[in-house]
């Protein structure tokens, strides 16, 4: 019994056994089953991948291969060449080779700049300037750190780029300046594109065209005819290897020059007046009435735009920023001054058109003049006895102007002045002009809101150019070249002519004149009779003694501050409180030629300190002689400039045969 037991339990055991193989045979075959589902799911799903990478993506992903095998590199235009009325170069443009660095590839820039001063010099300056650059634009893909590298040094850094990453050379096209300060603030400058500028480019129509374009006008004519000046972009197809390195020229659209500019100045006159200020500040304005063409444009003292053409390095903007003398103001758009005396010519023609005066009626001068409990004095103890219109502006008596501001209408007043353009933007061609200040019944209830009333006693200091009054020298340079063309006036320009790059072909920027006001030529030759008086017998006739030419003037003195009644005396006064002094002058007076107002800052009186001025640059003017010594002094930069050039053309191919050795 036992053995059969024994047996009935292997034998159950054993049936056991297959039921578990037969069992684990099924899903060991189901699992093989689904995996060999997967493994055919997964092979369709890579063959579907395969044909729609191939088949139906198949130019998409060509394009982004034959993109990664072509680049595109913008051309940068040459920038547009601006010259004077006789063709004299004031701004240009020169290649050189600069040592740059990209930040986003240099781990430790300090520790790079470190490295590179062991192969070449790299001065305080280049590290300020490139410190000033990288804070300002640390995201930018190349920052100048050395400029204008000789042959010498290219060769050095093209050796030691392998250890150098983030270290490049590259070909730049610069600016230059070769005169200099000499007619700065109406050159203006250029410098590097901002994340401003930045934006607004891109948001704008010329976006494309300023791809790969670093630099930007910023100032003068450079900013105001930025457009006229850029040129056209063009580009350049490259075959490049997986580094990007360039392996050959595929195509290339070149680039188009901008335009070339000729100006009105002529910068022969322009450095005489700048040199007959010394070391005065104030401003020139010279214009040609019978065209609007700005001769001359003076603000003192200046600056050197060279200085921000490879980006101004910190002590040097600092020294021009903090500098009590305010180089970078633009005087004659943006200083706003009292008129002085120099508004009378303008007040008698006034009161000829409107009727108040006439040029034979006379006053008696009594040296001063009262209204109410306030009493106006001439500059002249005792007055100037009878005085007529002419007398007036020839001894330039302010009782006569005190009375004729008291008889005459403030609106009225401002209506006629505006013809002239007291109290508005001229229009000149460069950015930056303040209107001045010609007051209105509405302008004081605006200024004044608490006293908004204009009194007669308001209009009394108005007539003698004091006041509210507040006008810029160009302004007032405006006024005497239209006065000079008997009321035909043309827009005041600095840029003549604009000389297509593509065609040579020229056009003039005002041809013809903006308007003319309607005066009668009896009531002119009234004033200008007084003008001729002052250079002949008046105030202006020490300056003008002997001139070969006969020109008519006007002198001027402001006050600073109000003395309230109190004496002036100029040497117990601080220089920056001292009176400012203007003259105003046309040449020849029976056909002028040239209009021009000088105004020295805290000059003092006009006669002493504008009129000699004014005299040095007539007489250069009608003289070809001056003209032609003018420039003998000043530095030309041309040949140097040329001399860099032909030295870096012969570093570029050095640089370039070490790059492409490297390469194979």
């Amino acid at each position: 019994m036992a053995a059969t037991r024994a047996l009935v339990a292997g034998l159950a055991a054993m049936a056991s056994e297959l039921r578990n193989h037969d069992q684990e045979l099924f899903w060991y075959q189901r699992r093989l089953g689904l995996a060999a589902v997967f493994v055919v799911l997964g092979f369709l799903l890579l063959l579907g991948r395969f044909v729609y990478l191939q088949v139906y993506q198949h130019k998409h992903f060509a394009t982004l291969a034959e993109a990664n095998r072509i680049d595109t590199q913008p051309a940068i235009p040459n920038r547009g060449i601006v010259t004077d009325r006789n063709g004299v170069v004031l701004a240009s443009n020169y290649s050189a080779y600069t040592l740059e660095l990209n930040p986003r590839k240099i781990a430790n820039v300090e520790a790079t700049i470190e490295e590179i001063a062991k192969i070449v010099d790299i001065t305080p300056r280049d590290r300020r300037r490139f410190k000033r650059l990288f804070e300002e634009f640390r995201t930018t893909d190349s920052l100048p750190l050395k400029s204008r590298l000789t042959d010498e040094e290219v060769a050095r850094v093209a050796a030691n780029r392998f250890r150098l990453p983030g270290v490049e050379i590259k070909a730049r096209l610069f600016r230059q300046y070769p005169m200099g300060e000499v007619a700065s603030h109406v050159i203006g400058y250029i410098g590097r594109i901002n994340q401003e500028e930045k934006t607004r480019i891109d948001a704008g129509p010329d976006a494309a065209n300023y791809k790969g374009s670093d630099y930007i006008g910023k100032r003068g004519i450079e900013v105001a005819y930025e457009r006229e000046l850029h040129g056209i972009a063009g580009s350049t197809e490259v075959e490049v290897d997986a580094s990007r390195r360039v392996i050959r020229e595929i195509s290339k659209k070149p680039s188009i020059a901008g335009n070339n500019l000729q100006l009105s100045l002529d910068i022969r006159l322009q450095k005489i007046a700048e040199d007959a200020f010394g070391t005065k500040r104030g401003a020139l304005v010279a214009i040609e009435p019978s065209t609007g063409d700005v001769l001359a444009f003076v603000s003192k003292p200046g600056y050197d735009p060279n200085l921000f053409v490879d980006g101004i390095d910190p002590q040097s903007w600092d020294a021009l920023r903090d500098s009590p003398d305010k180089p970078m103001l633009n005087r004659p758009l943006q200083g706003g001054y009292p008129p002085g005396s120099t508004y009378k010519p303008f007040m008698a023609l006034m009161a000829q058109e409107l009727g108040v005066r006439t040029a034979t009626q006379t006053i008696s001068d009594p040296g001063y003049f009262s209204l109410g409990r306030k009493t106006w004095r001439d500059d002249k103890p005792g007055g100037h006895g009878l005085v007529d219109l002419v007398k007036s502006i020839i001894v330039s008596c302010d009782t006569y102007y005190y009375q004729l501001a008291a008889e005459l209408d403030v609106d009225e007043w401002s209506k006629f002045m505006r013809q002239f353009g007291f109290g508005q933007k001229t229009g000149i061609d460069i950015d930056g002009e303040l209107p001045g200040i010609l007051p209105t019944r509405e302008w004081k209830a605006k200024r004044f809101p608490k006293d908004p009333k204009f009194y007669v006693g308001d209009q009394v200091s108005l007539g003698i150019g004091q006041g509210f009054n507040t006008f810029t020298p160009m302004q007032m340079a405006y006024a005497t070249s239209v006065l000079a063309n008997r009321g035909v006036a043309f827009k005041p320009h600095l840029v003549k002519r604009i000389v297509d790059a593509k065609t040579g072909e020229a056009r003039l920027t005002h041809p013809s004149a903006a308007y003319a006001i309607d005066l009668k030529p009896e009531h002119v030759d009234a004033v200008f009779r007084g003008l001729a008086g002052v250079v002949t017998e008046g105030t202006g006739r020490t300056a003008f003694l002997n001139a070969k030419y006969i020109s008519g003037g006007k002198t001027g003195t402001a006050q600073v501050f109000n003395l309230h009644g109190g004496e002036y005396k100029a040497s117990q006064v601080a220089e920056r409180l001292r009176d400012h002094a203007w003259y105003i002058a046309m040449a020849p007076l029976d056909q002028p030629k040239i209009a021009l107002v000088a105004f020295v800052e805290n000059g003092g009186f006009g006669a002493e300190a504008a009129a000699p001025i004014a005299r040095k640059v007539m007489d250069a003017y009608f003289d070809p002689a001056l003209l032609a010594n003018a420039l003998k002094s000043t530095r030309s930069a041309d040949a140097e400039a040329a001399a860099t050039a032909a030295n870096n053309k012969s570093a570029a191919e050095a640089a370039a045969a070490a790059d492409m050795k490297r390469a194979r």
